[in-house]
Parts: C-alpha cells; structure tokens; sequence
C-alpha cells in the first residue's frame, strides 16, 4: 500500500513565516487520529472526525464565542 500524506485542510494566520497552526486529514493515520491540529511550536493534537465535527458543531453554536471576543 502506498504512503498517505497528510492532506492540509486550513492554514490559521497564513500571513507570516511563523510556522502558522494548521488543520490536516490524515487518511493514513488509525481513525482515531485522523483529524489533526498543528501549532507554531511543533506540538499536535489528534482526533477523530467524529470528534472534530463535535468541536465545529460547538463553535458553530457559539461555544468559543467568548473566546474570539477576548483576543479581539
């Protein structure tokens, strides 16, 4: 079988040379670990899809508002 790369869904910031977080699908990775977030440090976070549709539904229905309001 041949090697899947993790396939880059979104990039956050974008607009610098900082190593900006971004999101990645890895279809090789086990399901569990398919969904997975990068940060400018070099450190990840894992989940499934299932778990990253929870965490959009979430933000969707406005469960990090506060948060975006605090960094504005």
């Amino acid at each position: 079988m041949a090697d899947v790369s993790p396939e880059p869904i979104a990039t956050f910031c974008g607009e610098c040379d900082c190593g900006c977080p971004q999101l990645f699908l890895d279809p090789g990775a086990p399901e569990d670990k398919r969904v997975r977030i990068t940060d400018d440090f070099g450190q990840q976070v894992q989940m499934s899809a299932e778990q990253f549709a929870d965490l959009v539904a979430q933000a969707k229905a406005g469960a990090l508002d506060r948060l975006t309001v605090a960094a504005g």
